[in-house]
C-alpha cells in the first residue's frame, strides 16, 4: 500500500470521530443511553466502565491535576487485555483514581 493510500485510509478512519461520524461524541443524554443500550452486555459494561474513567480524567483536567504516570501506564497495559479481563482493570483504575484523590485532599498535586 502506498504512503498515499495509507493516508487517504487514515483520514478516512478519523473522520468517524468528527462532527458526522458515526463515532462522533454524543452531546445528547438520551442518544448515549440509548447507544449503550444496543451494546451486548460485555461491551456495555467496559463502555460504563471506560466513561467512568473519562469523567474522572475530565475532573482532573478541571482541578488543573495531573493523573498519575503507573495509572496511565496500567492503562496501556489493560488496552490489550480481553473484554472481561478489561473491564476489571478499568474497575480497578477508577478505584485507584479516586483513591488517588481523596489522598491528594485539597490544593495538592496541582499543575503550575
Amino acid at each position: 500500500m502506498s504512503k498515499e493510500e495509507k493516508s487517504k485510509n487514515t483520514t478516512g478512519a478519523l473522520a468517524r470521530f468528527g462532527s458526522g461520524g458515526d463515532l462522533r461524541p454524543v452531546e445528547d443524554r438520551n442518544e448515549y443511553d440509548r447507544r449503550l443500550k444496543s451494546l451486548p452486555a460485555g461491551k456495555k459494561e467496559l463502555a460504563e466502565e471506560s466513561a467512568r474513567f473519562a469523567d474522572l480524567c475530565q475532573y482532573f483536567e478541571r482541578q488543573r491535576m495531573d493523573v498519575p504516570v503507573e495509572i496511565l501506564a496500567e492503562l496501556g497495559r489493560a488496552s490489550r487485555l480481553a473484554i472481561p479481563e478489561r473491564i476489571e482493570a478499568m474497575k480497578k483504575l477508577n478505584q485507584r483514581l479516586m483513591e488517588y484523590l481523596n489522598d491528594a485532599g485539597e490544593g495538592h498535586f496541582v499543575r503550575q
